[in-house]
């Protein structure tokens, strides 16, 4: 494993965040066959770098070499069946060339301590329930995520609504 440093993330960590949110959306779509999603980098970037700032987002991201090869990026949320607070993994993503070398593992340990300390009571993920995601819930399952059930499901809303 090359010797990668985990840390909570910056505003100005904001563009590497967005083009590696960019490359594991176009990888989501190609494993799919469908184009799901639309990410533009700039606006991508932008959103970044603002919800850092306001810390309403917050992210974990591995560095290697001075370069960014991972992020995880969560968001924290209260619910009943969570008796409080919890947090969801939105995106993970590691680089390619850094898959399989403990990096993915080094992300979720970051992220289980991140939630020991602002004392969520749940870290969740959600994985889609489809073959070409197996690897990704076994490797959610190798490192302690239990299969809950359910699908996720979404309702978009546009200005106009």
């Amino acid at each position: 494993m090359t010797d990668t440093r985990i840390r909570l993330a910056v505003p100005e960590d904001a563009a590497a965040i967005a083009a590696m949110a960019v490359a594991l959306t176009e990888e989501i779509s190609q494993r799919l066959g469908v184009k799901t999603f639309n990410l533009d980098l700039q606006k991508t970037a932008s959103l970044c770098h603002a919800l850092l700032r306001e810390e309403k987002y917050l992210a974990l991201i591995a560095i290697a070499e001075g370069e960014a090869i991972g992020f995880v990026g969560i968001s924290e949320g209260r619910a009943l069946y969570a008796e409080g607070a919890l947090a969801t993994m939105q995106e993970f993503f590691v680089a390619p060339p850094f898959r399989a070398n403990g990096v993915g593992g080094l992300l979720l340990n970051a992220a289980a301590e991140l939630a020991r300390k602002r004392r969520w009571n749940r870290l969740e993920v959600c994985t889609p329930p489809l073959p070409e995601f197996d690897r990704s819930l076994a490797f959610y399952e190798r490192h302690g995520f239990e299969i809950t059930g359910g699908r996720k499901m979404k309702r978009l809303f546009t200005e106009a609504q």
